[in-house]
This record gives structure tokens, sequence and C-alpha cells, in this order.
């Protein structure tokens, strides 16, 4: 029997892709409710949910009325990033448990409000920022915290993936994308970058981020599309876009650390994370798929290149150990189930979630506050510390303690 009643809000690829490839896939899960602006998107996600489970779900276009419904417990939000924590917010004043996808905030007030509702409610907002549970994130979080590369100085990261169709057929595709690139200049897309590195870095438990610097190229690669695909909206070829095609966002830490993020995406390039870490005793690059150990590599050892794979014996987490004994599933290479898992085993438990509200808070101000920087020619802008300075002493009750933790 399903342990929890879920409504989902917001069903386009990346809701829609939720109900069919988990929430309807997992035992705990029952889909009660499902919302919308657009009513299509609605009868399709009652569908899946039919074809697959056969069951009847309510449907409606006011994520309010789903929020307020008796038969959903819990509240997960995939809307346009301008709905999520309006949403959050609502979910947590109105009793019910509340988990939202990715992406930055609009203001630091709505951060402090998010923070203000589960500090009032004790109801955590979750951010489901799946790439913290990437393969080889989890196995570089465990060789740091066995001490493998040393004091780690520097980490990066970035969002480096080719958007220009989705963002260009924003209108034909009704996608929240092209609003944002038209309207905004912001590092806008930063956790699943950051998360990964806050967690290694042991962000709001131990440390925290200070200030950020964050400067913009100009906007030509939009415009450049256009005038080569016909089929984009001919407007587009002169729109002045205000979101700058490379973003660089650099972060001071408490304990020295600095965390550089890279927003790329409306040139031509491949998909990458760029997910890099290094210490005083070694490195991990993503782009080179391998680990660098002083004293154990020589400085012109092309074996670096590919060679994680020698360390997964060693050094694989426990939870991809068991997931690929078990069998990987879920999209993105798994990832996407497991922090479902670590979501629903949270609430099974009562426990804090391992992405808490804090967390959610801080890594989705760092969109407004690199607008500010930006504004201001990369000026630095202090990062607020949303713990109200309990970073420094996170008592043991409001950690997760559970299999999926990201703590250390």
């Amino acid at each position: 029997m399903a342990e929890f009643r879920v409504g989902v809000i917001g069903l386009g690829g990346r809701g829609t892709g939720h109900i069919h490839g988990i929430l309807t896939e997992r035992d705990d899960t029952v889909v009660t409710a499902v919302c919308d602006t657009y009513e299509d998107r609605c009868a399709r996600a009652a569908k899946i949910c039919k074809d697959k489970k056969n069951w009847d779900v309510a449907t409606t276009t006011d994520y309010r009325a789903l929020i307020e419904r008796d038969d959903v417990d819990v509240v997960c939000i995939f809307s346009a990033w301008e709905n999520h924590i309006p949403a959050a917010i609502y979910a947590m004043n109105c009793g019910k448990q509340a988990a939202t996808e990715v992406g930055g905030a609009y203001s630091l007030e709505d951060c402090w409000s998010l923070v203000e509702t589960y500090e009032r409610t004790r109801i955590h907002c979750m951010m489901l920022e799946n790439c913290c549970y990437d393969r080889n994130e989890m196995m570089v979080m465990r060789m740091v915290r066995e001490g493998l590369f040393g004091k780690i100085v520097h980490c990066e990261g970035g969002y480096q993936h080719d958007l220009r169709s989705e963002i260009s057929f924003g209108e034909e595709n009704r996608h929240y994308r092209l609003r944002n690139y038209k309207n905004r200049n912001c590092e806008n897309y930063p956790t699943h970058e950051l998360g990964p590195i806050a967690k290694i870095l042991d962000i709001n438990r131990g440390n925290r981020m200070l200030s950020l610097s964050s400067m913009a190229s100009g906007a030509f690669g939009l415009n450049d599309y256009a005038e080569k695909n016909p089929q984009v909206n001919p407007e587009l070829k002169t729109y002045r876009f205000n979101q700058g095609d490379v973003v660089k966002t650099n972060i001071k830490c408490a304990r020295g650390e600095l965390i550089t993020l890279t927003l790329d995406t409306t040139l031509p390039r491949n998909y990458s994370r760029n997910f890099t870490v290094r210490g005083t005793n070694g490195y991990f690059s993503e782009n080179c798929d391998g680990i660098f150990l002083d004293g154990k590599n020589n400085d012109w050892d092309h074996s670096f290149y590919g060679n994680i794979k020698d360390f997964r014996g060693d050094w694989e987490h426990p939870v991809w150990r068991k997931f690929e004994e078990e069998g990987v599933k879920g999209g993105h290479g798994g990832m996407d189930w497991l922090v479902f898992d670590a979501y629903f085993e949270a609430l099974k438990n009562g426990e804090v979630p391992p992405i808490d509200t804090y967390d959610t808070a801080a890594w989705m101000s760092i969109t407004p506050l690199s607008e500010i920087s930006i504004q201001q020619n990369g000026a630095p802008v202090d990062i607020p510390d949303f713990t109200r300075g309990m970073w420094t002493h996170r008592p043991e009750t409001d950690k997760n303690h559970g299999f999926y933790a990201l703590d250390r």
C-alpha cells in the first residue's frame, strides 16, 4: 500500500517524466492530483496515471486548489522557476510536505520567506537536486571525506548545455526559459553544479558561502541561432536578449575555499557539468574523467585520463554500490530515482531531508545575487547566512542520518 499521496504541480517535460518514470513506478507513492496552467497537459498526465496504474487522478489549473485537497500529503513542484517558492510556501503553510525541482530564485526576499515558513511550520522544502546523487559526485564526496584530496581549496562546476533550440522555441513549446533569457541576466541555473560542491564543502554545516562576484558576456548566441534556423520566430534574429551567453560566478567560503560556477547554454557545445575538486593532495576532473593524487601520479602521467574506473572498487559510494547491485533505474543515469529515494526515506523516518530548507534557500539565492553583481560590473555581493549563525553548530537532530545522507 502506498504511503504517500502525491500532488504534482507542473506537467511539462520534467513533471510528466517524473510521473511516468518515478512516481508511477514506486511502491510507496500514489499520484492523487495533478496541476498545470494548460489543461491538455493535465489530461495527458492523468492518462498516464490511468493507463499505468489505473489511478483516477484529479486535475486542476490552480495549484492552490491542488495543495488544499484532503487526499494530498506531499506536494511535488515541477512548474516554471518563478512558481517554485510560492507553491512551496503555500504547501508548507497548509501543512503539506514540499519538494521542488531545481532553479534559481527571483529575489532574496523569496529565499528568506521560504526559510521563515520552515521555521514557523517545521516543514522542510527539499530541493530535488539530482546531481548530488550522481555516481561520480558521490564517490568523490566519499574520497574527500576520507582525506584523499587533503584540504580542499577550489571546486568548479557548470551548467554547460546547448539549450538554443529549447529556448528559441519557447513560445511554441510553452517553455519558461525564453522569457527568462529575454528579461534577466544572471546565473539562472546554479544548483546542478553547486549542490554537490556545497555538500562536499559542508556548506551550512561547519562552513558557509560568504560572497560572490559574477560577470556575464554579451548575448549573441540566440540571435545567431535564429539567423541560421528559418523555423525560429524571425523576431528573435534581432531581439536584444538580456541573458549573457556565458556567466562566470566566483564564490568565497568561510573556510577559505573558492567555488567557480559557469552558465553556458546559448552557444554550441557538448554537455558538461565540469565537476572539479582540487585539494592539497590531489584533484578530480570530470572533463578528464580522472583522479590525480600527489605521489601516486606523475606530472606527465597520461593514465590520469579516464582512470576513475580504477578507484571504484575501493571508493564507490555505498548508495551506488547498492544501486548497481539491485539494478539502476530512473532518468539521468539513475540519479533522478535516488533523489526521490532520499526524499521519501526522510519522510518515512521523520528526519530532516538530506537537502533541507536552508540548503534550498542558499543555493537558490545565487541567482538574484549574481544578477545584482552583474549589474554592478562584477562587484562582490554578500551572501546571506540563512541559518542565522547555526552553520557553526548545527545540532545532530538538525541533520539527516539515513542511508542517503549527504552530510559528514
